[in-house]
């Protein structure tokens, strides 16, 4: 799933080419993507608008319009958002989409994408494409069908994700002093509060294994146990491998491009995140692999430190 680093990437490549920009035209061509709504009035909302700004929120991507209100979508497992040319070509870069192919609605009467052998890949995962008054145009693919969209007005966008979503990783607001509040009297795994976004919004698995080794952490050290050298090591090690993220592209293993269709490098320099039996670069023991939480987890036994639950002081 792309995470803080994809998603802020992707953001800044929109911002200078939808800012300013109509959307002429809005097309839902898998009504999955706009569930619970309809794609009709997720089609009127969006149509017409000017974009005024492109944000980001976690790992959600909204598009700001004149009237108020914002596109909001989440790219979920296999998403992603690939501007076309003004003058119709594909981006080079993209290699899912067909340059001299036309757009074609999704039978969202199957559980899964059209099977019509007609349609080549890139346009059966075609879910949604947003016209551009530049000619340009927007469009998001997911072969999954997991990515989701919508439009909100500001009130409603600040109680959705108020319940869901925490503070920001890269904000002034994440200090350490934020990080020890968060994780006081935590008995649960570091890993598995990481992977919360009601606490640090926008971290997934891969950064959370790449946080944790930079911070000497064991994934399963309860959140409690940690003292303040180590709110500060997790805090930084958050940080870091975030700002690492972001200034290689982010993380290709699977389906995620950017906005270009290309892919990000940072998979190629992880330190530990799917790394199993090779050395640590830190100490040289074996990494390994467990699972936290549903989730795979890679940590160098050698010189990540099990924290162990701190005992309550007795009352006199």
């Amino acid at each position: 799933m792309p995470e803080l680093p994809e998603v802020e990437t992707i953001r800044r490549q929109l911002e200078p080419d939808l800012v300013g920009r109509k959307l002429e035209a809005v097309e839902v061509l898998d009504a999955y993507f706009s569930k619970p709504s309809t794609a009709a009035a997720f089609e009127r909302a969006a149509a017409g608008r000017e974009v005024l700004d492109v944000g980001r929120r976690g790992k959600y991507l909204m598009l700001e319009l004149d009237d108020g209100n914002s596109v909001v979508i989440h790219l979920r497992m296999t998403g992603s958002l690939v501007l076309r040319e003004p003058d119709g070509s594909a981006n080079p870069g993209d290699p899912r989409v067909s340059p001299n192919s036309s757009p074609q609605a999704v039978d969202t009467s199957q559980a899964g994408p059209s099977a019509d052998p007609a349609v080549d890949s890139g346009e059966r995962h075609l879910r949604a494409r947003f016209l551009l008054d530049d000619g340009g145009e927007l469009r998001f693919s997911d072969p999954r069908r997991f990515g989701r969209g919508f439009v909100a007005g500001p009130d409603e966008l600040d109680a959705y994700f108020g319940s869901r979503l925490g503070i920001e990783p890269l904000s002034p607001e994440f200090t350490v002093e934020a990080m020890a509040a968060m994780t006081a009297g935590r008995t649960g795994p570091l890993k598995s509060f990481l992977l919360n976004q009601k606490g640090v919004a926008g971290v997934g698995n891969i950064y959370a294994d790449e946080a944790l080794f930079r911070a000497g952490l064991h994934p399963l050290s309860p959140g409690g146990s940690m003292r303040d050298e180590h709110h500060r090591a997790l805090r930084d090690g958050v940080v870091e491998s975030l700002e690492r993220g972001l200034d290689l592209g982010g993380a290709s293993i699977d389906d995620y491009r950017d906005a270009r269709g290309e892919s990000g490098a940072m998979q190629n320099e992880f330190l530990v995140h799917r790394r199993e039996g090779e050395g640590c670069p830190r100490c040289g023991e074996t990494i390994v692999r467990i699972v936290v939480g549903g989730r795979s987890t890679y940590f160098c036994p050698g010189c990540q430190k099990r924290l162990r639950k701190r005992p309550r002081r007795r009352a006199r």
